[in-house]
């Protein structure tokens, strides 16, 4: 059994540590508050404009546009949104599980990073990060994203890489992230399909006019939906770490309450072991005193 210093050290510890667990769950209460109504703000712009441009493509029929078509190329582009912070249970892992877990060829697979928990763990996978724009998450702008939407779709224009996905964790609500991978470019119709709330079936098949023209239409639309589901990712992802980084500190204060009442009980119970042994010695000394 532990002697009594050590279990009096290691619940003065553990009563350390869940004091900052505490703050870090009572900081991360108020920053989710503010990223979960910016969140909830956004999500029907940007759901509304993933909506949209599934359904104009719909009904676009084929359209000889660099951004409308298949490249060359066999390059795969992953924005994988993920945190530069820790603790946040498995809110980083559960980003690197899902690129990892395609099975794509990571040789084919270009990683543009944002944050770097998952920069640096895609690259211990052996993926490439050709760019890292992990400050971006600290505090994510507009502007950010279409920065590095013009970066991403330069690279597709020139035959770079051949499609362009977005890795992030969707925020549904307080305690429920989801991981979601995210096809931009190309677009797919029939995964698209199925991922949003289009109604395809029985749904006006008329071919959609352009004015001006579908090449310029397109060069202003397609960079538009590109940067405006970058930056709703980033703002969903936002307001899932720290959502994940709530739960993860609530469970760590309670476990380490539970661990103190534990240590609170051996400490009493060598306490009076000690006691009992004391009183034996000194009755035993008495009886030989006396003899």
């Amino acid at each position: 059994m532990a002697s009594m210093r050590d279990i009096k050290r290691r619940r003065v510890s553990i009563q350390s540590t869940q004091q900052i667990t505490k703050a870090m769950k009572l900081v991360s209460t108020v920053k989710l508050q503010r990223a979960k109504a910016r969140a909830e703000k956004s999500q029907t712009y940007f759901q509304s404009m993933y909506q949209t441009v599934i359904s104009m493509m719909e009904k676009s029929g084929y359209m000889d546009h660099p951004y409308m078509k298949p490249n060359a190329s066999g390059k795969k582009a992953v924005i994988a949104i993920t945190s530069n912070r820790g603790l946040a249970g498995g809110y980083n892992s559960n980003i690197v599980k899902l690129v990892d877990g395609n099975g794509w060829n990571k040789e084919d697979v270009l990683i543009y990073a944002i944050g770097k928990k998952g920069r640096d763990a895609l690259k211990r996978k052996g993926y490439e990060v050709i760019s890292d724009e992990s400050e971006m998450i600290n505090e994510p702008l507009f502007s950010d994203a279409q920065i590095l939407c013009d970066k991403i779709l330069e690279a597709y224009s020139n035959g770079e890489i051949g499609e362009i996905y977005l890795a992030y964790t969707h925020f549904k609500n307080t305690v429920s992230h989801i991981p979601t991978l995210l096809k931009l470019l190309p677009v797919d119709l029939e995964e698209a399909a199925e991922k949003s709330d289009v109604e395809t079936e029985g749904s006006d098949k008329t071919l959609m006019n352009y004015e001006p023209e579908e090449t310029e239409a397109l060069n202003m639309i397609i960079p538009k939906y590109v940067t405006s589901l970058i930056y709703g990712a980033l703002v969903e992802a936002v307001a899932s770490e720290n959502g994940a980084r709530m739960q993860a500190m609530d469970s760590a204060t309670s476990n380490a309450e539970e661990m103190i009442d534990h240590l609170e009980l051996q400490y009493n119970r060598a306490r009076q072991g000690h006691i009992t042994q004391e009183l034996t010695e000194i009755i035993g000394g008495a009886e030989a005193l006396s003899n």
